[in-house]
């Protein structure tokens, strides 16, 4: 409970000083708990081990330190090895690799925390900085790999010759309409609709094709007209 208390800070901590051996008073015995090394205040392997046991605890206070401690340190170490490749990496790119450098700190269960060992001799700083320039490459490595993509703004510019694929739906639609309700209609009137509404003939032309005079063109033209606008109609009541 007390080393709790020393790592979150709290008051009660503080009013029971004499339970620590301060490094700094070698006239003192020193305690041979096994608990007596992680006690020990202002020793750096001591602090990380502390602090990194804390992390795998979830423990709000030491989520704030950590960031206080080592967000810049983290930042500028993406920063050093990605500044080579500023044209091909952004600002929204290093917050990635820094978003992405820390769920690696959470995966399976922080198994990369729980890897840290003060006792090999390693810094905190030094260890997360190296897990840091790691990251970078390997986002690098992925980049690399990638084909070179143009900004989303060009799409704007872009045009093609095809119909939109909204027009397309609606003018399928309507054909299968069409079809049904030519089916109405004689062989002829087929073959008029055809040349004068498909093919957007003249109707001296349609005339000519059909064997008939421009006045029959005119007077079939109305009369198919308003037998399809009456067709038209019965179908949407009947819908």
């Amino acid at each position: 409970m007390l080393a709790c208390d020393v790592l979150n800070g709290s008051s009660k901590a503080e009013e029971q000083p004499t339970m620590f051996t301060p490094v700094n008073a070698p006239h003192r015995p020193e305690q041979n708990t096994p608990s007596a090394a992680v006690l020990l205040p202002g020793t750096p392997a001591t602090d990380d081990a502390k602090l990194v046991r804390a992390l795998i605890a979830d423990e709000a206070r030491a989520w704030r330190e950590f960031n206080t401690r080592f967000s810049r340190l983290v930042l500028s170490t993406i920063s050093r090895v990605t500044a080579r490749f500023s044209g091909v990496v952004s600002q929204e790119d290093m917050r990635e690799i820094y978003a992405t450098f820390c769920v690696q700190l959470l995966a399976n269960d922080k198994l990369k925390l729980r890897s840290f060992d003060p006792e090999r001799g390693n810094k905190l700083s030094t260890w997360l900085g190296l897990l840091a320039s790691h990251t970078a490459y390997d986002f690098l490595r992925g980049a690399r790999r990638e084909p070179r993509r143009a900004a989303l703004s060009e799409a704007e510019e872009l045009c093609s010759t095809m119909p939109d694929p909204c027009e397309s739906a609606l003018m399928r639609e309507r054909a299968g309409q069409v079809s049904e309700l030519l089916a109405h209609f004689t062989d002829k009137d087929r073959a008029f609709i055809q040349l004068y509404f498909g093919e957007g003939l003249a109707p001296e032309t349609v005339a000519e094709r059909l064997g008939i005079n421009v006045k029959t063109v005119y007077s079939k033209k109305h009369k198919i007209q308003a037998r399809l606008q009456a067709l038209l109609a019965d179908a949407q009541l009947a819908a």
